[in-house]
């Protein structure tokens, strides 16, 4: 660095070169898919290539978790679209989560992050969750940060990388820029080129199966509600990007339970309730992103239905009823989750056209694989 600047300043004597600032890191290219909007990032931490490629490394590194048996990677496969295929996350130190394990195609447009905390609303800020929660356990890092950076500190390649990433700062390895790599990363996940979108964007009129264009219009129509909670170029009603205005955060109740008649749900994971302790919100979690929904099995906050076949029934429906009586669905569940008629034909419809939302050059491009195995 000290070495361009002096070689520079030489340079412009006796021209009129101006000031130029020294170089930092070279600036993220986004390879945008049709149709999507570029992603908003947080002002304190702009794309640069050295980042993203260091927040890959991290992301795929089992010396982020306390005893060296998982990476981010380990519960975020790429083959299933960044989701793990378990009913519940497992942790590093073998914790079964109550939860079911999202998927991070488009993260990058999210207004919060995990299922229903409204005070997740950046990557960055959601890093800290995986490291150093403590129920349930994740990483397993829980007060033990400098243990963390003296990890990563004692690699001098890696070490290299951070100061690559983080030139201004005087110690590069901190957690600040852990968290900040980490979210560049993922920020880069972008998943858009599925057959739906080759015949939206890309000209393609056979993209899409006659079935699975029976199944598009069904999915946007009123008599189904489908695209009221997943809409949007990434069939998700909360998304932000740069020309947005301001963030929404809406949760859903979607009829999942009913153990009281009142719409009461596990109380080991009654969802946004726990956190604004308003009846109203008992039962409302984030609707996911339907792309790539084929490969995100099982489905729910809770992996409690096993496939989207299943998940059209629940829906059909109009969501499960009270176990006592089978007559009576919750009362607090959204009014899109109205429930309504498919035949045998329409189903088939359906799923084909869910299942071309599933984007395979997502599931294998090297940008977001292990560098260790696509350096």
């Amino acid at each position: 660095m000290k070495q361009w600047v002096l070689l520079s300043a030489l340079t412009c004597l006796g021209s009129a070169c101006g000031d130029r600032p020294a170089p930092g890191p070279e600036r993220y290219q986004w390879r945008l898919p049709a149709g999507f909007p570029t992603p908003r990032v947080p002002a304190d931490n702009p794309m640069t290539e050295a980042k993203v490629q260091l927040g890959r490394r991290l992301f795929y590194d089992k010396r982020l978790s306390l005893n060296g048996t998982q990476a981010c990677a380990s519960c975020h496969e790429q083959a299933r679209a960044f989701t793990d295929g378990r009913t519940h996350g497992l942790g590093s130190t073998g914790e079964l989560h109550r939860r079911n394990a999202q998927g991070l195609a488009n993260i990058a447009y999210a207004t919060s992050y995990t299922w229903a905390n409204p005070n997740l609303t950046s990557l960055e800020l959601q890093a800290l969750t995986p490291l150093f929660g403590k129920e349930p356990v994740e990483l397993g890092f829980a007060d033990k940060e400098e243990e963390l950076l003296a990890r990563l500190r004692a690699d001098p390649d890696l070490a290299a990388r951070f100061a690559e990433a983080f030139p201004e700062e005087a110690e590069p390895v901190s957690l600040a820029s852990i968290t900040r790599a980490l979210a560049s990363f993922e920020r880069t996940l972008l998943s858009g080129n599925s057959p739906y979108d080759q015949y939206l964007y890309g000209g393609k009129v056979n993209a899409l199966s006659p079935a699975a264009k029976r199944g598009m219009e069904l999915f946007f129509s009123e008599r189904l509600e489908c695209n009221h909670c997943h809409s949007g170029f990434n069939f998700q009603d909360a998304a932000i990007h740069e020309g947005s205005s301001e963030a929404v955060l809406p949760f859903h109740n979607t009829g999942l339970y009913n153990e009281d008649g009142a719409g009461a749900y596990p109380a080991t994971d009654p969802g946004l309730i726990e956190l604004t302790g308003r009846p109203e919100d008992m039962g409302s979690f984030r609707a996911s992103s339907l792309r790539n929904v084929a490969l995100t099995a099982p489905y729910m906050h809770d992996g409690s239905i096993a496939t989207l076949s299943e998940v059209l029934d629940h829906y059909a429906a109009g969501g499960r009823a009270r176990m006592l009586d089978s007559s009576q669905t919750s009362p607090l569940r959204s009014g899109f989750v109205r429930g309504f008629t498919l035949t045998p034909e329409e189903k088939a419809d359906m799923l084909a056209f869910l299942e071309a939302l599933t984007d395979t050059e997502f599931l294998t491009d090297p940008r977001f694989a292990d560098p260790a195995l696509h350096p």
